[in-house]
């Protein structure tokens, strides 16, 4: 069957037809990222898997496919092309700044190309060295303690118990800018961290996020999480910046995100109340029905009261649905979670996998974008064929290994 799944099985996570779908995609997207691997190290994709031309290697980039390549040999399908280890490589030699500490931005050819220190990169660093130390690399926990010190001395916020975000190369605060994004993105690596070595402060601190971002902001916006604060954690809702890493409004593939993080703590904290599960779902159907449009996708940002704002529909809102509808179905499942769950594959299965070559296009219509050059990454997409793959909320790269869903 070429199609996602098959209509008449109860739920689409046990049917064989649609497992085969999940892993047959994430192989042929790892093929397709294979292509990564240049002579000097990594490089960005475009639609047709080479380089792109500029030479430019942000932080995220080189982070995810370090992550992903993890995730993928954990379950089970090796890393031929050298992915892991050309990753870990350019993040100790190349990203990492020797003269003043942490991880720059952005290469080009080797050499820094944005030195500028963001909390959105150093989080990845941390969630790239935790699945690098699952996954077995020797390089991994010298990796994984610069990146927690680093974001401990430089980016934690005692006080607010949150992340600040940004510095000059050498430490100098530019803006009063504060934001959920890196937040969220840290809880995600703080989970990770948790996963990998078992220290209980960072599930102390991914807690904390969660509860300040979920609890107190989201409960009291309409089940919509603002995107952007001031330097005092109070909502910014005029602000608007860089419009792929920090667009005006609030953006409800956030929301699916923060609710599947959420599930994924409260499952290694013990379950210690109904409260979570509740607030999921709450993210989960707000987002649903406030960004889900007539044409099929997700709306990339709405207004604070839930309107469109921008029309855009691009693959990773798409990918985040899936993961926290298959998280909503693995805990608790309710008829419209399956419904929903294969209405997003449906729409991913016609308007954004690359049939031919492997991976996601960034957007329905094939590889050209307003917003993206190329294939921006894996790591969106392969997350949404592996996680439905295991029955945990948490612990899912231990999962992988134990299952080895990708071996062959």
């Amino acid at each position: 069957m070429n199609g996602p799944g098959n209509d008449t099985s109860a739920t689409w996570l046990h049917d064989s037809a649609h497992r085969q779908f999940l892993i047959r995609d994430a192989k042929r997207a790892l093929d397709f990222f294979d292509a990564s691997a240049v002579p000097d190290g990594l490089a960005a994709l475009d639609g047709a898997g080479r380089p792109l031309g500029d030479g430019v290697l942000e932080l995220h980039v080189t982070t995810r496919l370090v992550h992903s390549y993890g995730l993928g040999q954990l379950a089970g399908r090796r890393d031929g092309a050298g992915i892991i280890d050309r990753g870990m490589d350019l993040l100790w030699r190349g990203h990492r700044d020797a003269r003043h500490g942490g991880f720059v931005w952005a290469l080009r050819d080797g050499a820094v190309a944005e030195g500028t220190k963001l909390a959105y990169g150093h989080v990845f660093v941390l969630l790239a060295a935790s699945s690098a130390k699952l996954a077995g690399h020797p390089d991994a926990d010298r990796l994984l303690a610069d990146a927690a010190q680093v974001l401990e001395d430089r980016f934690w916020d005692r006080q607010a118990g949150l992340f600040r975000d940004e510095f000059t190369r050498d430490w100098q605060p530019f803006s009063t800018y504060r934001g959920m994004n890196a937040n969220m993105h840290g809880v995600e690596a703080l989970l990770a961290a948790f996963e990998a070595g078992g220290e209980g402060e960072y599930l102390r601190r991914a807690g904390g996020i969660l509860d300040f971002f979920i609890a107190r902001q989201a409960a009291a916006n309409g089940w919509r999480i603002p995107e952007h604060y001031d330097d005092r954690w109070r909502p910014d809702p005029g602000y608007e910046g860089n419009p792929m890493f920090r667009p005006a409004g609030t953006t409800p593939g956030h929301s699916f995100e923060m609710a599947r993080l959420l599930l994924q703590y409260w499952d290694l904290a013990g379950r210690p109340d109904n409260a979570a599960p509740t607030q999921a779902r709450m993210l989960v159907e707000t987002a649903l029905r406030d960004a889900w449009l007539e044409r099929g996708g997700l709306a990339y940002t709405l207004d604070a009261d839930g309107r469109v704002a921008r029309a855009d529909r691009y693959w990773w809102p798409v990918t985040e649905a899936i993961g926290a509808l298959a998280a909503l179905i693995k805990l608790d499942p309710q008829p419209q979670d399956e419904d929903w769950y294969r209405r997003l594959w449906r729409f991913a299965d016609a308007e954004l996998i690359d049939h031919h070559r492997g991976g996601w296009f960034p957007e329905p219509g094939g590889p050209t974008s307003g917003q993206f050059q190329g294939k921006p990454d894996i790591y969106h997409a392969l997350q949404a064929d592996l996680f439905p793959l295991v029955r945990s909320l948490s612990r899912q790269a231990q999962a992988l290994a134990n299952t080895k869903p990708l071996k062959s």
